[in-house]
């Protein structure tokens, strides 16, 4: 189950497995289990699953997409400068979770190059200047970064990613 390739990226639906699901830390955990399919029903949150071909319903990993607005004082001067002054849109990866059997083969960046795809897919006709993410340790923080991801400020470990250089 760990061949990237025969890993198939779909909406979370009630035939996945969520309580099959563990990736060690409990606060996704419990997302994926309690949570996530009120958030879709609600319109607050999309969430996305890998599985495996051959177990459509055991869920490998997933994401999180939603919207938000970041205001121009969060942003670097040097950026801030060049956009308008009122917040821009950007979309969020709320929570990215790869289960703990499958940890370490790729998936987590097959789920982050998923996000960012759907989100320029819907960006030529939703304006999107940035992907942002929330990473929940220094660990996710350096995931991110090695994508391109920066600081959005030396407070929290939230990141940015502007979509333009993309």
């Amino acid at each position: 189950m760990t061949d990237v390739s025969n890993l198939i990226i779909r909406p979370l639906d009630r035939e996945h497995d969520r309580p099959g699901f563990h990736c060690g830390v409990v606060s996704l955990d419990d997302y994926i289990r309690k949570q996530a399919s009120q958030d879709v029903k609600r319109r607050v949150s999309r969430v996305f699953v890998a599985t495996a071909v051959a177990h459509p319903n055991v869920i490998v990993g997933y994401y999180t997409l939603s919207s938000l607005s970041i205001e121009l004082c969060q942003l670097p001067k040097t950026l801030a400068r060049k956009l308008p002054r009122h917040p821009v849109p950007a979309a969020l990866i709320g929570r990215l979770a790869v289960n703990q059997s499958v940890q370490g083969h790729g998936i987590g960046r097959m789920l982050l190059v998923d996000a960012i795809k759907r989100t320029l897919a819907v960006s030529d006709d939703i304006a999107i200047y940035a992907m942002v993410v929330d990473a929940i340790d220094e660990g996710a923080q350096r995931f991110y970064e090695q994508f391109g991801f920066s600081l959005l400020s030396s407070e929290s470990r939230r990141l940015f990613l502007p979509l333009k250089p993309i």
